[in-house]
């Protein structure tokens, strides 16, 4: 009895663990991914469903999953003079899924890149913490109706941010995840009405990186002094053995 409760206790921990990690991950008709850097640079990823990019974003695409996606009029969707961006295709459940990459510059203006329009980003340092906030507007008013698409009324919208140093203060539901990840979900339903989205971090101003790097160099330093030290304590009790003692008789 006492092991089964052990087993059973070990699989409730393993699908836990694995909830968080991804592997029961529900799958996000719309996801934007921001990769954060102190200095303002970003790396933002969009997963979405055509659907969604046309209803959300009012991308000018074909809906039906039979027509061929030209990676290039998806390409030009998110470049700008400022942005560089990559684009792939994927299905999922019959439905193509566009996956977009684009480096920024500056995260501020992200909002030049026509589907990331409907946010305002605000990323400021004030004393020793860097400030950022995200406000997300309705979807865009062109977006035309996308018809049956499969859609159940239960489908998801994420905005996920991946954090370079120790996180301060967030406003994300979902708290501090593995990896120094948040995370702000809203029902597809109610992105499509435009109900208000913000986002708000507040981080330190030294990088995680920069830190560990640094913990990591003390940590080298400190075992060359130590490995150092013992060799010539040895050394040392090496010389004072050879050394004759007082009562020591001379050679004749």
């Amino acid at each position: 009895m006492v092991r089964l409760l052990w087993v059973l206790l070990l699989v409730c921990v393993t699908v836990a663990g694995c909830s968080r990690s991804g592997v029961f991950r529900p799958e996000y008709e719309y996801e934007e991914e921001i990769y954060l850097a102190l200095d303002g640079s970003a790396t933002i990823n969009v997963n979405a469903s055509v659907a969604a990019l046309v209803a959300l974003r009012g991308a000018d695409l074909d809906v039906s999953p039979r027509a061929r996606l030209d990676r290039e009029r998806v390409r030009a969707l998110f470049s700008t003079p400022e942005s560089r961006a990559r684009v792939s295709v994927s299905r999922r459940d019959g439905r193509r899924v566009v996956h977009a990459s684009v480096d920024v510059d500056d995260v501020r203006q992200a909002s030049r890149i026509a589907p990331l329009a409907w946010s305002r980003y605000r990323f400021e340092r004030q004393g020793d913490m860097y400030e950022y906030e995200q406000t997300v507007g309705p979807p865009s008013r062109t977006n035309p109706a996308v018809g049956d698409v499969g859609w159940t009324g239960d489908e998801l919208v994420l905005f996920k941010m991946h954090l370079p140093s120790a996180i301060v203060f967030h406003n994300s539901p979902a708290g501090v995840l593995r990896g120094n990840i948040l995370e702000w979900e809203q029902p597809l339903r109610d992105r499509l009405a435009g109900a208000p989205l913000g986002l708000q971090v507040h981080v330190e101003s030294d990088s995680i990186l920069l830190t560990t790097l640094v913990l990591f160099g003390a940590t080298i330093v400190a075992a060359l002094l130590t490995f150092a030290l013992v060799i010539w304590w040895i050394a040392r009790r090496g010389q004072e053995g050879e050394l004759p003692t007082p009562n020591s008789q001379l050679p004749n």
